[in-house]
Formats: C-alpha cells, sequence, structure tokens
C-alpha cells in the first residue's frame, strides 16, 4: 500500500523587543545566568504581569505579512502545567482567541511547482526558562522565562519533508525582512515542532500525529521527518498501533526517541488570563503597522528578475541578506550594470567580509564607489584583476577607486602602438608558443597572452592584447 505524508509545524519565533512580555527585563542573549530577571518573570507572590504593547504589534505585522485576518477583540489565557522551565506553573499565552488567524505562505519546490501552505493561527505566549542538565543535577536559567514570543502554526498541508523546509525558510525570511525577529536558529530565536501523520494514498482521513520537538536546523528537519515517516509506514504495516506521543530528534543516532505522552488540550485547562484584559484593535492601527512593513523578499525576487535582469538564483541569494540585496540595488540602478554589481558583492566583497568577520553594515564604502569601480572597468580604463586589488584596498582603508588608481598608477594601456611593441618582444623571447601554435596546439595562444599580461603587470587592455595576439600568431 502507499502512504501519505501529512505535516504541520508549530514555529516558535523570540520577537526582537527590548523588553519582555509581561516586564522591563532585558531580552538581550546571554549575559550571565539569572541576571535578567525580576520578581515578575520570576512569578514572586504579588508580582502582576502588564502586556508588551510592541509584542501586539510584532504579532500584528508578522500576520500581515503572512496574510493573515487580524482578530480585532483578543485576549490571553492560561495554559496550566507543572515543570521547572514554568515558574508560576502556567504559561500566558492565547488559546481560543488568537491575534492572527487564517493566513498563508506559498512555497516553490525544486520543481518550480508552487503551492500555498494555510496557516491556522499566529499567537502571542512567554518563553520558558532554559534548562541545563549536568551530572550534578539539573540546572535552571530564567533569563529567558517571559521573552516574547509569537507561535506560527500551520495547517496540516505539507506533504513533504523538502515542503517544510521550503516554508520554514521563506516564514523565517519573511519575519527576518519585517524585523520583529532575528530568526538565529542557533540562539534558540526560532524553534520548530513538527507534527507528522501517514494515511493511506488518496484517503481523506487524517492519521494519529506524533509530534517531533524543538527541530533546530532546515537539514534535521528533513532527516527526521523522513525517518519518522519510514519508522511509521514499518509500524502500520507491522501491525503496530501509532500513539500520538511526543518524540525529539537525536542527531548522533539518526533517528526519533519518546519523549512523553502527547498532552491534549483539555489537559492544560485553559482558561482566561484574569490578571490582563482583554485587547481591543482599530483599524488604525492595523493601517498604521500595514504601512512600517517593506517590500517582502519574495516580492523583491520578482521585481529584482523583471528590472534588473538576474537570475531567479541570483535573487534569491541576495535575499537572504536584506543588506546585501539594498546594497546590489543601489549599485545596479547607478552602475546600469546589474551583472557585474551581483558579481562583486557576491564574489570578493562576500570573501573579504568572511575572512575579516566585517558586516555588510561595516563596509568602509558605499555603493557609489562600488559604482565609480565598476565604471572603470566598463569604460575599459582597468582591467578585471586590477579590479580585486582596488576592492582590496577599498576595503582596508575606505579609499575611492579613483584615489588608489591615480596613487598606484594602474591605469589600464589601451595604446596598440605600444601594446604591439610589446607583444613582439614577448614572441621575440618566447618563441615555443608560436611554434607550439603552428603545430595545433591551439591553447598556446592564451599562454602567450598571459605573459603579454604577465610583462605589462595586467595594465595592458586585455581585448586589445587578445586581438594583437590572435593577429600576431595567424599572420606568421
Amino acid at each position: 500500500m502507499e502512504y501519505e505524508l501529512v505535516i504541520g509545524l508549530e514555529v516558535h519565533v523570540e520577537l526582537s523587543t527590548k523588553t519582555k512580555m509581561y516586564c522591563g527585563c532585558s531580552t538581550e542573549f546571554g549575559g550571565e545566568p539569572n541576571s535578567h530577571v525580576c520578581p515578575i518573570c520570576l512569578a514572586l507572590p504579588g508580582a502582576l504581569p502588564r502586556i508588551n504593547k510592541k509584542v501586539i504589534e510584532y504579532t500584528i505585522k508578522s500576520g500581515i505579512a503572512l496574510n493573515c485576518s487580524i482578530n480585532k477583540k483578543s485576549r490571553m489565557d492560561r495554559k496550566n502545567y507543572f515543570y521547572p522551565d514554568c515558574p508560576k506553573n502556567y504559561q500566558i499565552t492565547q488559546h481560543r482567541f488568537p491575534l492572527c488567524s487564517d493566513g498563508y505562505i506559498e512555497v516553490e519546490n525544486s520543481e518550480g511547482e508552487k503551492k500555498k501552505i494555510g496557516i491556522e493561527r499566529i499567537h502571542m505566549e512567554e518563553d520558558a526558562a532554559k534548562l541545563i542538565h549536568t551530572k550534578a543535577g539539573t540546572l535552571i536559567n530564567y533569563n529567558r522565562a517571559g521573552v516574547p514570543l509569537i507561535e506560527v502554526v500551520s495547517k496540516p498541508d505539507i506533504r513533504t519533508p523538502e515542503e517544510s523546509t521550503c516554508y520554514l525558510q521563506k516564514l523565517k525570511n519573511i519575519l527576518r525582512s519585517i524585523g520583529v525577529s532575528n530568526c538565529k536558529m542557533e540562539q534558540g530565536s526560532l524553534r520548530c515542532d513538527g507534527n507528522i501523520s501517514i494515511r493511506p494514498k488518496g484517503s481523506r482521513k487524517f492519521g494519529v500525529k506524533v509530534e517531533i520537538k524543538n527541530v533546530n536546523s532546515f537539514k534535521a528537519l528533513e532527516k527526521a521527518f523522513e525517518y519518522e515517516y519510514l519508522r511509521q509506514v514499518r509500524a502500520v504495516e507491522s501491525g503496530e498501533k501509532i500513539v500520538q506521543e511526543t518524540r525529539r530528534w537525536n542527531e548522533s543516532k539518526n533517528r526519533t526517541e519518546v519523549m512523553r505522552a502527547k498532552e491534549q488540550a483539555r489537559d492544560y485547562r485553559y482558561f482566561p488570563e484574569g490578571d490582563l484584559t482583554a485587547i481591543n484593535i482599530s483599524n488604525e492601527w492595523i493601517d498604521k503597522i500595514r504601512k512600517t512593513i517593506p517590500e517582502l523578499p519574495y516580492d523583491k525576487v520578482e521585481r529584482f528578475i523583471k528590472e534588473y535582469n538576474v537570475s531567479k538564483h541570483d535573487a534569491e541569494v541576495l535575499i537572504l541578506n536584506m543588506r546585501a540585496a539594498d546594497f546590489f540595488e543601489k549599485t545596479a540602478k547607478l552602475s546600469r550594470n546589474p551583472k557585474a554589481a551581483f558579481n562583486w558583492i557576491m564574489g570578493d566583497i562576500s570573501r573579504l567580509m568572511n575572512e575579516k568577520s566585517v558586516s555588510l553594515s561595516k563596509l568602509k564604502f558605499k555603493p557609489e564607489d562600488l559604482v565609480s569601480l565598476i565604471r572603470f572597468i566598463d569604460s575599459g580604463m582597468i582591467s578585471n584583476n586590477i579590479g580585486t586589488e582596488i576592492i582590496e584596498e577599498m576595503f582596508v582603508s575606505g579609499a575611492k577607486p579613483e584615489e588608489i588608481i591615480e596613487k598606484r598608477n594602474f591605469l589600464q594601456n589601451s595604446s596598440e602602438d605600444e601594446i604591439l611593441k610589446i607583444i613582439k618582444k614577448v614572441m621575440k623571447d618566447n618563441p615555443k608558443p608560436l611554434e607550439d601554435y603552428k603545430n595545433g596546439k591551439k591553447r598556446a595562444i592564451k599562454f602567450m597572452i598571459g605573459l603579454v599580461m604577465k610583462e605589462t603587470k595586467g595594465k595592458a587592455n586585455p581585448k586589445i592584447v587578445n586581438d594583437l595576439v590572435n593577429r600576431e600568431f595567424n599572420k606568421n
């Protein structure tokens, strides 16, 4: 029998507010354990929460970007459970009335097929503390307790592990581009739980779902779903009953493992949070937030393809870093050479930033300076190789291309008479390439061009050198 995979994702995203959800403690990552805490996030007796307005704003902003309806009347609820990482023994979250609902993300697989993945809801909640398990016992760091989260819950529309990573990557890029979260998976700012089940192909009835908790990389996500699909198929075909449970992905053993029985909603005994008032959202506030949303990454991809004639791949590489996309656009517009702009930004400039651990915001030169360099090359005044030397000096000193060219006498020699004299001298000193060429070794001509460029220290116009060497070789 053929089986169909059914996946729904629950993605927890830490919001980039300066303070926590219900108090004024810092949300900064790191710090000494238990140094970003107060009576409210430690749930000391008598401490009362007050909701952070920025959290509501960021949640609405996320909902708009993800094509959701914004529910104008909302509230917070208590989700009751006892666990050491939850100091109140309940979590303040949203259950019956989430702030955002009925959205979608459109994904595209490797074959270019597009599909809409529905978003059931986006709700606000507070993060829990972090448990550190040691041989001596379990330690708790409450710095993360009370950090604001949104939970983006997809509909069970995902059918392959590839679709799940496409969805998660696109979600990450959208939320990061609108400035609500840094989405750093390595810091826990974006964490993903997957609900996975199987059913006979063609069936409309859902199977028993298994939850896989806190998958922290795209690679691990695909591997976990692939493993779990095969495990459930084997179990069903051997007559074993699939039970609703929570499992975790063991990276070292490449398998999912049981953590605990899966709770039902009724187990949490949800009820309205009595210490916080209802949330009423006005149309004016929604419109104001809507105006703060920049062009979304995948809209930018389509526009770059149309306006700058870049490939889809190049455009998608650029939008992984919106600063790079903006730097590219400014350079492409002014230089009217989008391909050169892309090649410099994603080539030598990216290489230098990686080598020196420098971000794009810390570059010592501007798009206008890169435009100047591109124009020097396009006009034939300097070569690409000289351009690389110039960009390296610009990176270190911040000097303008024209200053470096003048200081180091980089201007390219485009005099045919002078270049021809150099070619004849090099041919006289190195007769073998011409002899090889006459004997049918056509690559010898490239060797001679290299010798001439070396003789001129890269300052001869490459096109003129190429034309003159070809002429000299073919007339002798």
